[in-house]
């Protein structure tokens, strides 16, 4: 599935869980037999994905916490790490 523009709102999968590892500070994502590290970016991402937020809403509240790094260059980098967890089956989509 390709990431909706407007209208739906990503959720991590009920299979996924976000992990933050106290020895060694890494956020992960873990599902069923497989773990996938992500970087601070990815995880701030990943917890945004609750099911409230629509992605124009989920790139404006990122773009109010790192105004440094600019609107689109934060809107391509989170429509790539939505439609790449999608494409893993790791985010459901709620209408």
């Amino acid at each position: 599935m390709t990431v909706p523009v407007t209208g739906a709102r990503p959720k991590l999968a009920r299979k996924v869980r976000l992990k933050l590892d106290r020895h060694t500070g890494e956020h992960w994502l873990i599902y069923p037999e497989r773990g996938l590290r992500l970087n601070a970016s990815a995880a701030r991402i990943a917890a945004l994905c609750s099911g409230e937020l629509q992605v124009d809403q989920l790139v404006e509240r990122l773009c109010a916490e790192t105004c440094a790094a600019g609107r689109e260059r934060i809107e391509r980098d989170t429509h790539a790490f939505l439609q790449a967890l999608s494409e893993r089956g790791l985010l459901e989509w709620v209408t």
